[in-house]
């Protein structure tokens, strides 16, 4: 059964960035229900590519791919192999690229799929068929292991108290429920002034590990760079520091900005003749009003665009 629309964060921002034009080769990444591939269809005559490694992405390529005939096809895997699962099709280059990273709200609004601890579901968050789920996370692996995962991935600075608390529980029963952990967490850790839920990191965490998602986001724009002929445009919008802290550092050195920090001084830029990205506008863009008041998982989100330049990619070798 088909999920309920999900709503792209970002959509006019991503497209408008892309700049689609007739004729061209795009890329959805991340293409979930298919919200980039329709407006980049819309937007011009082209060919679209998505890649998920969800198999409900499936069921939303084939009611798209009827109304475009010809221009949209998805491959089933990881976006980070996008480079392999795209030369299968012997497609080399490509012509502007989407990104959407993280979970999507039809995952998220699953409770079979164990993303959320506002809904009881078991504790899976597995976006693909991966073998390891969060269950066997946190039913597994050590204390110091576990609470470094939370710290890291989770920017939680209560990790060793809920990584020990984890494991008092699990010594009398396993943790199998997105409910069971979130009440857990919520009984050592105080809800925040801004009202989050004590159990938000460490939920973000788990899931961050479980899936790779930072290696995949670091092979993906790899492959971007690979992929993307010159003129070619890519649009990444993230939706935590982690993750834009990674699209932001990678993108700075293949533009071949080096940043020259001083306590009195604002920070200095030198270009690198041997760019392999341009960046486009000045940083980051946020959503606006509207969307953030309409759509609130847009409220942390964050795009960041840049051009191919016509120097090889670094990693060609």
């Amino acid at each position: 059964m088909i999920a309920a629309a999900h709503v792209p964060v970002m959509l006019n921002e991503v497209v408008a960035a892309l700049a689609p034009r007739d004729g061209a080769t795009y890329v959805d990444a991340t293409f979930g229900a298919g919200g980039y591939s329709k407006a980049l269809l819309e937007a011009a005559n082209c060919t679209v590519w998505g890649i998920d490694c969800d198999p409900l992405a499936v069921e939303f390529e084939t009611r798209l791919a009827e109304r475009y005939p010809g221009r949209l096809t998805v491959l089933t895997g990881r976006y980070g192999d996008m480079a392999e699962l795209l030369a299968g099709v012997d497609v080399r280059q490509i012509d502007g690229m989407a990104l959407d990273l993280g979970v999507s709200s039809m995952q998220l609004d699953d409770p079979a799929r164990g993303f959320s601890f506002r809904v009881d579901g078991p504790l899976d968050m597995r976006m693909g068929e991966g073998e390891r789920t969060a269950a066997d996370v946190v039913n597994q692996m050590a204390e110091r292991e576990l609470a470094d995962i939370i710290y890291r991935y989770g920017e939680e600075r209560a990790s060793r108290r809920i990584a020990k608390a984890i494991v008092e529980l699990r010594r009398q029963t396993s943790i199998t429920r997105t409910g069971q952990l979130a009440e857990l967490i919520r009984s050592v850790v105080s809800r925040s002034k801004g009202g989050i839920d004590p159990a938000t990191r460490t939920f973000q965490a788990l899931r961050i590990y479980v899936n790779a998602e930072l290696d995949e986001l670091e092979k993906g724009l790899r492959a971007a760079e690979l992929l993307l002929a010159p003129g070619g445009r890519l649009a990444v919008v993230s939706f935590h520091s982690l993750e834009d802290r990674t699209v932001k550092e990678f993108l700075r050195a293949r533009a071949g900005a080096q940043t020259l920090t001083s306590r009195h001084l604002p920070a200095l830029e030198t270009a690198n003749a041997k760019s392999t990205f341009r960046l486009l506008g000045r940083g980051v863009v946020k959503p606006g009003n509207a969307e953030t008041s309409n759509n609130q998982r847009a409220r942390s989100a964050r795009l960041r665009a840049a051009e191919r330049t016509a120097e090889p990619a670094r990693d060609a070798a």
